[in-house]
C-alpha cells in the first residue's frame, strides 16, 4: 500500500501536526523521569542514608547553586554554538544530555547508609552534579525548541498543552508508582521481630524509648504481636514504614533507560521549523553576554512573571514533597498512600487539557492562568485548616484542599511553557534581540535557584525545635508531636506557593490577549522587512 504523501508548508517542512505534538509530549515524559526523582533524593537521603538536616541543607544549597548556575552556562554556550550539526543543534545537544542520563540519575543513588558523613557528603555532590549536568544539557535546548517547531501562538499554546501531558505522564513513574515500591509497612516476623531498629541510629539516653519488647505488642490494644501483624510505632500509635533505598538506585537506572528512548523518539519525529542560529544576529558577530542578558531578562515582565510563578511552585508544593511523604508515613502511617493522594491534584490538570486550547484561543492563556491560580489560593486556604480537623477527617479535608490547589496548578502548568514562550518573544519585540536559550536559562536558572533553596530550607526547618524531626530516627522512631507540627509545615507551603503564582499570573505578566495580538502583527512585519 503506497504511503500517503506528506503535507509540506509554505517553507517546504513537513506541516504541524499530530506527530509533532507526540513527539514533544514524550520530550518532557522523559525529561520528568529524571527530574521526578528529585523529591526522591531528598527523602533517600534523609530517611534512608540518615544524613543530618542541619548537613544535608547545606549540601542541597550547594549542589542546586551549581544547578542554577549551569543553566544559563549552557545556555550561552548553545546560543554561541554556530557549528552545523547533521541532526541540527539543539538535537544534538538533547542526545548528548540524554546519553548522560542513562547513567546520571542512578548516581544520586549509590546505596552506602552506613558510610561516614564525609563519605556520604562526597557521594551525594559527585552524584547530583553528574546527574544534573545532564539533565540541563537535554532540558534547555528542550524548552527552547518550542518556539521554533512552530512560530503560531495557537499552535505553540498546543505543544505547551502537550508538553504539560507528558511531563505529568512522566513524573507519575518517580512520583507516584516508585513510591508504592520502595516503602515497606512493617509485619510482625516473629524471628527477627525488630529488624526495622536496625535501619535507625537511637541517641544516646534515649535507649529505653526504644527498647525491643515495646515493639512486640500492639501499643492500642497491649496485645501481643503474631506473624504478619502490621507494627505500630508506640511513639505515634501509627504503621511503621521503612524506605527500601536499594530499589531506589535500580528503578533510577531503569527510568535513565526509559527517557533515552523517549528522547530518541522525539529527536526522529520532531521538525523544527524556525532558524535555530536567529539569536546569532548581534553586529559584527557578537556573542551572546550573559551578564547584559540577565540585565534585559529582569526587565522583561512577562519572563520574571513566569518566573515567580514556577518559583513560587517549587518553593512551595515541590519542596513540600519531602516534607509530605514523611507527614505521611508518620502522621498517618501510609508513607506508599502519599503518593497516591498526589494524583487527586493531578486529575484536575487532565480534565483541563482537553479544553485548554480552547479556552486560551477564546481568553487568552494569561487570563486562563489567573483564573486558576484564584482556584489555588483556594485550595491552599483549605489546606491550612485541615490540621485543626479531627483525625479522622483530616485526610479528606487535606484531598479536598489539593483538588483545588491542583486546579489551580492544572490550569497554569498546561500554558505555562506557551507564556514563557511569549515572553521570549517580548524581549525581541520590546528590546530587539532573540536570545531564546539564555532567557529560557535564565528562566530556569531562578527555578532552579527555587529547587535548591526551598528543600534545604524545609529540611533545615525539619530539624529544629520547631518540628523537631531527628534524621538519626529515620519514620520509625519520630514523635507524635513532630508528626503533627509537619502537617502545618506542609500546609504552609502549600499556601505560599499558591500566593506566588498568583502574583506572577495575575499581577505581574502583562501579555493578555490584546497585547499578544500586538506584538505578534509588529513581529511579522518586521521579519517581512529584512
Amino acid at each position: 500500500m503506497a504511503k500517503k504523501p506528506v503535507t509540506l508548508d509554505s517553507k517546504g517542512y513537513r506541516k504541524f501536526g499530530m506527530r509533532d505534538k507526540i513527539a514533544y509530549a514524550a520530550g518532557d515524559f522523559g525529561c520528568n523521569l529524571s527530574f521526578g526523582l528529585k523529591s526522591t533524593v531528598q527523602t533517600f537521603w534523609l530517611v534512608y542514608m540518615m544524613m543530618e538536616t542541619g548537613i544535608f541543607s547545606i549540601l542541597l544549597v550547594i549542589v542546586q547553586a551549581w544547578d542554577a548556575i549551569n543553566d544559563p552556562i549552557i545556555g550561552s554556550l548553545i546560543d554561541n554554538d554556530k557549528r552545523k550539526y547533521k541532526i541540527g543543534k539543539y538535537k544534538t545537544y538533547i542526545l548528548i544530555g540524554a546519553l548522560g542520563l542513562l547513567v546520571g540519575g542512578a548516581a544520586v543513588f549509590m546505596p552506602f547508609p552506613g558510610a561516614t558523613a564525609f563519605v556520604k557528603a562526597v557521594l551525594f555532590i559527585l552524584g547530583y552534579v553528574i546527574w544534573d549536568a545532564a539533565y540541563t544539557m537535554a532540558n534547555v535546548p528542550y524548552g527552547t525548541m518550542l518556539n521554533l517547531v512552530s512560530e503560531d501562538a495557537g499552535e505553540r499554546a498546543q505543544l505547551s498543552v502537550f508538553r504539560s501531558i507528558g511531563g505529568a505522564l512522566g513524573g507519575v513513574i518517580p512520583g507516584v508508582i516508585l513510591n508504592l515500591l520502595i516503602w515497606n509497612k512493617v509485619t510482625f516476623d516473629p524471628e527477627n521481630p525488630t529488624w526495622f531498629l536496625d535501619k535507625i541510629e537511637i541517641p544516646e539516653g534515649a535507649e529505653s524509648a526504644f527498647a525491643p519488647e515495646k515493639f512486640l505488642s500492639n501499643p492500642l490494644t497491649g496485645e501481643a504481636y503474631k506473624a504478619g501483624d502490621q507494627v505500630l510505632s508506640p511513639l505515634t500509635g501509627n504503621q511503621i514504614e521503612v524506605l527500601l533505598g536499594e530499589k531506589v538506585f535500580w528503578a533510577a537506572l531503569i527510568m535513565g533507560v526509559l527517557a533515552f528512548v523517549c528522547f530518541i523518539f522525539m529527536i526522529k519525529n520532531i521538525t523544527i521549523r524556525g532558524n535555530e542560529y536567529a539569536q546569532l544576529n548581534q553586529e559584527e558577530g557578537q556573542k551572546v553576554s550573559l551578564i547584559k542578558s540577565f540585565g534585559t531578562f529582569m526587565k522583561n515582565r512577562p519572563a520574571v512573571g513566569c518566573t515567580i510563578a514556577a518559583m513560587g511552585m517549587f518553593l512551595g508544593m515541590q519542596s513540600a514533597t519531602t516534607a509530605n511523604t514523611i507527614m505521611f508515613a508518620t502522621h498517618f502511617g501510609q508513607a506508599r498512600l502519599s503518593s497516591l493522594i498526589m494524583m487527586v491534584g493531578f486529575l484536575p490538570m487532565f480534565l483541563f487539557m482537553p479544553f485548554a486550547t480552547k479556552l486560551v484561543r477564546k481568553y487568552g492563556k494569561k487570563e486562563v492562568a489567573s483564573i486558576g491560580s484564584i482556584a489555588g489560593l483556594i485550595g491552599g486556604g483549605i489546606m491550612c485548616v485541615f490540621p485543626l480537623c479531627p483525625k479522622n477527617i483530616q485526610l479528606i479535608v487535606y484531598m479536598i484542599g489539593l483538588v483545588f490547589f491542583g486546579l489551580g496548578m492544572g490550569f497554569y502548568n498546561c500554558v505555562s511553557w506557551a507564556m514563557m514562550g511569549d515572553a521570549i518573544d517580548y524581549q525581541e519585540w520590546k528590546f530587539g534581540k532573540r536570545e531564546e536559550s539564555v532567557v529560557y536559562a535564565l528562566h530556569s536558572f531562578f527555578r532552579k535557584l527555587a529547587q535548591g533553596v526551598g528543600p534545604a530550607a524545609v529540611i533545615a526547618i525539619m530539624g529544629t525545635p520547631l518540628i523537631g524531626y531527628v534524621s538519626a530516627l529515620g519514620t520509625v522512631g519520630q514523635s507524635a508531636e513532630t508528626a503533627g507540627r509537619l502537617c502545618w509545615l506542609v500546609a504552609g507551603l502549600y499556601m505560599f506557593s499558591a500566593v506566588c503564582q498568583f502574583v506572577g499570573v495575575s499581577l505581574i505578566y502583562n501579555i493578555d490577549k490584546k497585547t499578544l495580538a500586538k506584538m505578534t502583527e509588529e513581529l511579522n512585519a518586521r521579519k517581512k522587512q529584512k
